[in-house]
């Protein structure tokens, strides 16, 4: 029995690699994330659909009557409409933790680029500027070891972000919902005042948009860093800039934005003391040979009818 499947990304040499094993009964059609045209011709017959980021809504899943699965390349699902996919007995499957090392070590990147101004050395150092060195950096770069690191959010990345730290010599604050009884768990309040560096981990949904408000961010530390590799709306973006380019925090690391891909007008593009990247933070071979596994493996129990893994919803019908 063959599966077809869309997968909403263009592979890369490893990844053709990794799938040619599997051509004798996995069907599957490439179609980039921006190619709509490609789209809406393939998801008519496509059997499972292979997600990544760009946003799944009800009127694609019901142009899809074949189909069975919504194989999630990640962890986060607020792309998706679960709630359709239910309806039309749809599976939705996500990969809890496939990612959170390449994150991680994103995250622990990101502080470092702020902390030790990496950017602006770089381009200094190209123009030949890198000597005699600017006395301001002994004034305000730090290390991450001389730092306390709050994490907002206690899963998977957020854990392993604080075994990285902690080895580098960082006091090591959390937050979650309720207090976990684990050493440094702080409120959200008392985490912001106290972190040298806030880095967030926690999913989009509606109690955590914007949790990071004007509000929350005013009770940071003077001269704290921020760091972002989560969900872009988790922090209120103009609040945020209005922080940075005051000079209330000192700066800021951000893989992720409210609008994906980043828009052009982004005030956020256009600051010094900000290191950006776009929402690549997971994109490493290692996460991809980890997502392939998963994906694949769930493609061959859809095959052979048995339980799927990590279905995040109850689909009618199935």
């Amino acid at each position: 029995m063959t599966v077809r499947v869309l997968a909403h990304f263009i592979p890369g040499r490893k990844v053709s690699e990794f799938v040619a094993p599997e051509s004798d009964w996995l069907d599957i059609r490439w179609c980039a994330a921006d190619d709509d045209v490609t789209f809406a011709a393939e998801i008519a017959d496509a059997e499972v659909l292979w997600h990544v980021l760009r946003p799944l809504p009800g009127s694609d899943l019901r142009n899809g009557p074949r189909l069975r699965l919504v194989q999630k390349f990640g962890v986060g699902i607020n792309t998706v409409d679960v709630g359709t996919a239910t309806e039309l007995g749809i599976a939705v499957a996500n990969m809890p933790g496939a990612n959170a090392a390449s994150v991680a070590e994103g995250a622990v990147l990101l502080m470092l680029a702020v902390l030790r101004r990496l950017l602006p050395l770089d381009h200094a150092t190209r123009e030949a500027r890198g000597w005699p060195t600017d006395p301001e950096l002994g004034e305000h770069c730090r290390d991450i070891g001389g730092c306390t690191v709050g994490l907002v959010g206690n899963g998977s990345i957020a854990q392993r972000v604080a075994g990285i730290v902690t080895a580098m010599g960082a006091e090591v604050l959390h937050t979650s919902t309720r207090d976990d009884g684990r050493p440094g768990w702080r409120p959200l309040p008392q985490l912001l005042a106290e972190s040298d560096v806030v880095s967030v981990h926690v999913p989009l949904t509606s109690s955590t948009h914007h949790l990071l408000d004007r509000a929350a961010l005013g009770r940071m530390k003077p001269g704290a860093v921020l760091i972002n590799t989560a969900r872009g709306e988790v922090v209120d973006e103009a609040a945020l800039t209005e922080a940075l380019v005051t000079g209330r925090l000192a700066g800021a690391g951000l893989d992720v934005f409210a609008v994906e891909p980043v828009t052009a007008d982004n005030p956020l593009l256009r600051l010094d003391n900000v290191v950006l990247t776009p929402h690549v933070s997971w994109y490493t071979a290692d996460t991809m040979a980890r997502y392939l596994t998963v994906a694949v493996d769930n493609c061959r129990r859809l095959r052979d009818g048995q339980p799927l893994t990590h279905v995040v919803n109850q689909p009618t019908g199935c």
